[in-house]
């Protein structure tokens, strides 16, 4: 039993491109690159699906921006939170220590 042959987005993307542009036919690809006709014809079908993702406008980068933004102020307050507590803990720890308890 042969292994599957994994491939690049990028091997995919020049395959498909040079199909989609004509410099050769979709057999001579297949040919060249050992991929059966499926293969290429499904490759081809994602391509077109997906193209439209290329052209998507920066507002929706921009929630996730504000998103991780967010984020990332929540997680220093948590930091901090933690570290007064750490100093807290050993605070009442070593007076616990020093009155024998």
């Amino acid at each position: 039993m042969s292994k599957r042959r994994v491939f690049t987005p990028e091997f995919k993307a020049r395959v498909v491109l040079e199909a989609l542009s004509g410099v050769k036919d979709r057999a001579e690809l297949c040919r060249e690159h050992q991929l059966r006709p499926q293969v290429l014809r499904r490759w081809q079908e994602e391509f077109v699906e997906r193209a439209p993702e290329i052209f998507v406008t920066e507002p929706s980068r921009g929630e996730e921006q504000a998103r991780i933004g967010e984020l990332e102020r929540l997680v220093g307050r948590l930091t901090l939170e933690l570290e007064v507590a750490k100093k807290a803990s050993h605070i009442l720890t070593s007076r616990s220590h020093r009155s024998g308890r």
